[in-house]
């Protein structure tokens, strides 16, 4: 079983861990240390079982607010996704009108027309 040494508080400890799980226990040392560090920064040295307390609820009443805010927000999910869905939105395409084809049709065979007459005069 590895042994690792975190720190919380300026104090080092010695824990030992499961095979695999030493990054785990460094990250929760780390947030265990985070509440610590203002403790020991506000009231200086205090006895190891107290800091390691105080840090602890600390810890505890950020994971409870946490969770608070967890369920709040799958409430509002699960009152989102419980909703009818919304009526289907209907949207105009403009169409074209059939004149236009027909014009653009009429224009272009004038244009072939016209070019044909330029390359007569052009070739005669």
């Amino acid at each position: 079983m590895p042994e690792i040494e975190v720190t919380i508080g300026a104090r080092n400890f010695t824990v030992s861990c499961q095979p695999g799980e030493e990054h785990f226990l460094r990250a929760a040392a780390g947030l265990l240390d985070a509440e610590a560090q203002p403790l020991v920064a506000a009231m200086g040295r205090l006895p190891e079982s107290k800091m390691l307390l105080m840090a602890g609820l600390m810890l505890a009443d950020k994971t409870a607010a946490l969770e608070d805010e967890l369920r709040s927000l799958r409430e509002s999910i699960a009152a989102l996704e419980a909703r009818p869905a919304p009526d289907p939105v209907t949207v105009e395409v403009p169409v074209i009108p059939p004149q236009v084809p027909e014009t653009l049709a009429e224009i272009a065979a004038r244009a072939e027309a016209l070019a044909a007459r330029i390359e007569e005069k052009a070739a005669g």
